[in-house]
């Protein structure tokens, strides 16, 4: 039977529930803002680094022939995938790990050798184990916007390790996006090898400067390097991207525990309430009873 001591102490601790439930919601929505800030800042980054595959492939007839060799082959697969280090985002890692499972089951029919896969997100890692797809290593996500980097380069020297440089390497990036009503969204895209349609229409495009580039240094060095940053760039988007969205679900949560939190608290206050009348009219009763058995007759 509840007493209104127990009571109280339920709405102590749903009052302490509720100011952590507002911290984490103010923390998510500050963060959701900086890591938009993040990837928009990349714009020009990126910008610049299609200008350097305009200018390196400018005048170069048959270069997409050289760019993957008759022959080529890109080796074992790289597929990198990002998580989360921290709970509380409802089933963040639980959607990327079904969008990879689902996208390696449909590939498995197409070649019999499993991707090399780099986990971003340690509480990712077991979330695929029980799917039966094994880390072959994992890595901690970034703690703030200005650690991604460091991550994304850490990312990169797996990849070189893992693959010879060049063109012909296969990387495939899962993360999830931000949605509409702060719902998470799996999806994936090839990094490399680039897209020869892509790299033909950098190559075509009109320089906006007055006068025509020059490349300082040999061809295969200048377009390793390019490619080289055009892959931080985007897996410096993917990680930021996915870290929005963690953040996004993450405050779609708290604002569904607020509003359970919020209902719990009415009924408990309702119930403390009855009860507190309830004693009240109890000891009213009492005093009056004792006020009539002391009256003369």
């Amino acid at each position: 039977m509840d007493t209104q001591e127990a009571l109280r102490h339920q709405l102590d601790t749903l009052g302490d529930l509720q100011s952590i439930v507002r911290t984490m919601k103010a923390l998510s929505a500050s963060s959701i803002r900086e890591y938009e800030q993040a990837v928009g800042a990349l714009q020009q980054y990126e910008s610049t680094i299609e200008l350097g595959f305009a200018a390196a492939l400018r005048d170069r007839p048959g270069w997409e022939r050289d760019a993957l060799p008759a022959g080529a082959h890109p080796g074992r697969a790289v597929a990198v995938v990002f998580g989360s280090d921290h709970g509380l985002c409802g089933r963040f890692n639980e959607q990327i790990a079904e969008h990879l499972h689902d996208h390696m089951m449909q590939s498995s029919g197409e070649t019999a050798v499993r991707p090399r896969l780099l986990v971003v997100g340690m509480r990712l890692a077991p979330v695929l184990a029980a799917r039966g797809v094994e880390a072959d290593e994992v890595l901690e996500l970034p703690a703030t916007v200005d650690e991604i980097a460091a991550t994304v380069q850490a990312i990169v020297q797996r990849i070189d390790r893992w693959q010879p440089a060049g063109l012909t390497r296969s990387v495939r990036v899962f993360h999830n996006r931000p949605g509409q009503r702060l719902q998470s969204r799996p999806t994936d895209s090839v990094l490399l090898p680039l897209a020869l349609q892509r790299l033909q229409q950098m190559g075509r495009r009109e320089w906006p400067g007055p006068r025509l580039p020059g490349a300082f240094m040999a061809e295969p060095a200048l377009l390793s390097s390019l490619t080289r940053q055009y892959l931080f760039v985007r897996l410096f988007r993917a990680c930021a991207g996915s870290q929005t969205s963690e953040h996004a679900s993450r405050l779609n949560a708290m604002q569904r525990a607020e509003s359970n939190l919020e209902d719990r608290i009415e009924s408990i206050t309702g119930r403390f309430r009855r009860l507190r009348q309830d004693a009240i009219t109890s000891e009213l009763l009492d005093v009056v009873s004792g006020f009539e058995a002391v009256q003369p007759d």
